[in-house]
């Protein structure tokens, strides 16, 4: 449930803008991962992503971003898609019943 009150509304420069485009432009990035390492809303990157295809958005900005971050951002997330599919795994067999278990019980289910 949302706050009452007047909300705080971040204002953030053109370089910032233009480096976090940059960023979301890179091979194997996508832009919600960019998002949530700058802590900033998918659709605010995408809306900058769209001032700076049309011009509106110039400034200087970061020129390339060094190859590291986008080596570690592209590890990140296919450590995400393996943390979902496990996540996905397990809420599927702690809502499985009991039952479809019971035939296996005290059996050895994997080669130790």
């Amino acid at each position: 449930m949302p706050r009452a009150g007047p909300r705080s509304v971040r204002r953030y420069s053109d370089e910032f803008k233009l480096t976090a485009v940059r960023l979301s432009q890179q091979p194997g990035i996508q832009v919600k991962t960019v998002a949530a390492a700058l802590e900033i809303h998918p659709f605010m990157l995408s809306k900058w992503r769209k001032d700076a295809r049309n011009g509106l958005l110039r400034g200087k900005g970061l020129a390339a971003p060094p190859a590291g971050p986008a080596r570690e951002i592209a590890q990140f997330q296919a450590l995400e898609r393996k943390h979902a599919e496990l996540q996905q795994e397990h809420d599927l067999l702690k809502n499985c019943p009991a039952a479809l278990f019971a035939p296996f019980v005290g059996q050895k289910l994997f080669n130790e």
